[in-house]
């Protein structure tokens, strides 16, 4: 086989002597560049504009189609709080001016905090598509300087910091001070992971609540229905939920969407019905000073009572955490012409009924609904309740995503489900685990009365760390003036206070479940952060370019040999034949396998590629686009960067075959002498006969050492922590490096023939 590789090699190269542009398209395909060791180690490879992730744009019957799906997704939560808005805010039958007040608060409330703040302000803030307090932070990072990158991503962020010329003195001392400040590092870090964990905790709550509560709405039409076999039910049913996620959301988001749209358009027109046929003198409470009127006559009850008002706009940090499966217009074309209409007509007709009859407070949507239309409406009020908590579950995978992606939890099993729609996942590990969490719930709680007490606080607690991270952004990435985001935070805050405040007050009956779960997630969190820059630190002392650690022999009669520097003993290096492909993990600087090898074996084989594949936010790579092949100043070693998508199968077991090609078609596309016109043309270029034989030679040695053997030489690294630290640092890092171990990839999952696997293990101290 390699005679034959010889053979085609030469005669092609003879062909280039007649035929310049005989491997054009191999240029255009493969990136080669000749350049000294130390330069190619430190770069690893180029990276390119289609390497850094991109908002992905729809337009036309796309967008249409995304918002109808979002439909399905983002509004379960908040579009069935009808359902229990005013039973959980009155304890008795309402006065007239305490169901304005009531009606008042839930209108500003769905205005100023989902509206105006969420949909038209908070949703720009996200990071190229995705959403999140922790998008939010990520946002905040490529436009200033507050923390510290995993080395393999350094290259691929595209960093926008603002010159300092182009912002005011107030946004530029804003940002000099959150730069300089290692406190206020510390506080966004824990602000943005505190809030991604809080949205996770109450993963656990609402499908739980939501469930449970339709399946006891049930008891409405059938009062003999027993407490175990709501329970029974409704655990059957959360499995079913979560057994069918790996589906995808954007199944199923297409098939809950008729279930939502129709429940929000019951509600819409039920609110019309309502207000036609009742007290249309509920529409005064779309002045704000019945609200204000509220707190002057019910003072602290009313205060307190603003955490069942709360419970009108839960589920609205899914809202900003699901953006990035479906895309920031569509989300915005989804509430403002469908949703929030809907659900105002709601809680309007719900309020021109209950001025009438006050005592329909314990169970406002059912004894409003028109007649003849029960059946239907409780039909519709348990499957919109069943698929209330999709918005939950979808932006815990969405924020778990983008948790992992940036090294604050361990790489587990992570898959995209459309390659139509690029930032939609699921995560199965997480998927079980919520599942088996939302069973014990459950079970334990056994009905939403006890669930109440624990709802809403994360909910509040995430709009108000929203608020806050989004007033960043504002002065330093969208660089308005600080007085003018002052004037506009303001109110804001003291709108989340309130209802943050109120919301504490839950803690002692309930509440501190989720708290608690949740600072325990946002600390594992932090744990895994700091052991992963702990591991950083070490990596980066040892960092090596080639020339500095591989140099030619000093033995004048054999100084075509390669030896070791002299810093790590010396000595020429053996010779062994075969073809090494060493998994390059960061595509920059010397892979520690690879140097690893070198100082522990002491031999070099016949041809070594440096392989590095680079994993891009999208489906497929053109094939035009996938491979670039650098030649390393080091004789006979290469670099390969293979660019893949989340839906490419790169590792197969003929991978050695398909590096083979592509390094040898670098080879081949390097002979070809460029135009006169072209940008690489040397000042001097080489002969085409000194071309030829420098090609001619490159080919032998590759075809000869693919044909002896080809191996896949993998790095283990191995930590031990630094005796010298004390007993706390060493229970942390003790637990990082445990689970470090546990969830690692394992080798013998790689799929290339064992056989030709080498695992070469080495120890790091942190």
């Amino acid at each position: 086989m390699a005679e034959t590789h010889i053979q085609f090699g030469e005669e092609a190269i003879e062909r280039t002597k007649t035929n310049q542009s005989a491997f054009g398209a191999y240029k255009r395909r493969i990136s080669v560049h000749e350049t000294d060791a130390a330069s190619i180690s430190e770069t690893g490879g180029s990276v390119r504009e289609s390497d850094f992730k991109k908002r992905q744009v729809f337009k036309g019957w796309t967008l249409l189609w995304l918002a109808y799906q979002s439909t399905g997704v983002i509004y379960g939560d908040i579009g069935t709080s009808p359902l229990y808005v005013f039973s959980s805010t009155f304890s008795s039958e309402p006065s007239p001016d305490d169901l304005l007040g009531a009606v008042s608060l839930i209108i500003w409330s769905l205005t100023l905090i989902v509206t105006l703040k969420y949909v038209l302000i908070v949703l720009r803030a996200d990071d190229e598509g995705e959403g999140g307090t922790f998008a939010m932070y990520t946002l905040l990072s490529r436009f200033s300087d507050i923390i510290k990158r995993d080395p393999r991503e350094v290259t691929l962020v595209k960093m926008e910091r603002h010159n300092t010329n182009d912002m005011g003195p107030s946004n530029r001392s804003i940002r000099t001070w959150l730069e300089k400040s290692k406190i206020a590092h510390a506080l966004l870090k824990v602000l943005a992971v505190f809030g991604v964990a809080l949205i996770l905790a109450d993963g656990v709550l609402t499908p739980a609540q939501s469930v449970l509560g339709a399946i006891q709405g049930i008891t409405v039409a059938d009062s003999s229905i027993t407490t175990p076999t709501i329970v029974g039910v409704s655990c059957a049913i959360l499995v079913v939920l979560f057994v069918a996620q790996p589906l995808g959301i954007h199944r199923l988001s297409a098939s809950f969407a008729p279930i939502v749209i129709i429940w929000l358009l019951f509600n819409g027109c039920f609110g019309i019905y309502n207000l036609a046929v009742h007290d249309y003198r509920i529409l005064k409470a779309f002045s704000p000073y019945f609200a204000g009127l509220w707190f002057v006559r019910n003072k602290t009850q009313g205060w307190i009572n603003l955490g069942g008002i709360l419970l009108s706009f839960t589920g609205v940090e899914c809202l900003f955490a699901d953006v990035g499966a479906f895309s920031r217009r569509a989300v915005q074309i989804s509430w403002l012409f469908l949703a929030y209409p809907c659900l105002l007509l709601a809680y309007i007709g719900q309020g021109a009924y209950m001025l009438e009859t006050p005592s329909a407070y314990s169970n406002p949507f059912f004894e409003t609904v028109p007649p003849g239309m029960f059946y239907p409406s409780l039909v519709f009020a348990v499957l919109a309740a069943i698929v209330a908590s999709q918005a939950t579950i979808t932006a815990c995978f969405q924020l778990l995503a983008q948790i992992m992606n940036h090294s604050y939890f361990p790489q587990i099993e992570m898959k995209y489900t459309s390659t139509k729609h690029h930032g939609q996942v699921y995560i199965p590990i997480a998927n079980w685990l919520l599942m088996i969490g939302c069973v014990i719930v459950t079970a334990v709680y056994n009905n939403t009365t006890r669930l109440g007490h624990a709802y809403g606080v994360c909910v509040i607690l995430v709009t108000f760390i929203t608020t806050n991270l989004v007033t960043l952004v504002a002065i330093i990435v969208w660089r308005i003036h600080p007085a003018i985001v002052f004037i506009i935070w303001l109110p804001f805050i003291t709108l989340d206070g309130l209802y943050l405040t109120s919301a504490m007050t839950k803690v002692p009956d309930g509440a501190w479940f989720t708290l608690m779960l949740a600072v325990i997630i946002a600390a594992f969190f932090t744990l895994w952060r700091y052991g992963k820059e702990k591991q950083w630190s070490w990596e980066a002392k040892e960092k090596n370019t080639l020339s500095s650690l591989v140099v030619k022999s000093s033995n004048p009669d054999n100084n075509n040999r390669l030896a070791l520097a002299e810093r790590y003993g010396g000595g020429e290096l053996a010779e062994i034949d075969g073809f090494g492909i060493f998994f390059d993990k960061s595509g920059a600087y010397t892979p520690k396998v690879y140097e690893q090898w070198l100082r522990k074996f002491r031999a070099q084989m016949d041809v070594v590629v440096l392989m590095h594949m680079r994993a891009l936010s999208v489906p497929h790579v053109a094939e035009e686009e996938k491979f670039e092949v650098t030649k390393t100043g080091v004789k006979n070693v290469y670099r390969l960067i293979i660019r893949h998508g989340y839906s490419d199968h790169v590792v197969t077991p003929d991978l050695a075959g398909l590096v083979y090609e592509e390094v040898r078609k670098s080879i081949l596309a390097g002979a070809v002498r460029p135009s006169a016109s072209g940008s690489g043309t040397p000042e001097k270029a080489p002969s085409f006969e000194d071309e030829d034989q420098v090609t001619a030679s490159r080919l032998r040695r590759i075809d000869n050492a693919f044909a002896a053997q080809s191996l896949y030489l993998v790095g283990k690294q191995q930590m031990r922590i630094n005796p010298k630290y004390n007993i706390l640092k060493k229970i942390v890092l003790g637990i990082f490096l445990y689970v470090r171990e546990v969830t690692r990839s394992k080798v013998e999952k790689l799929n290339v023939p064992v056989e030709n696997l080498v695992e070469v293990g080495f120890v790091g101290e942190i």
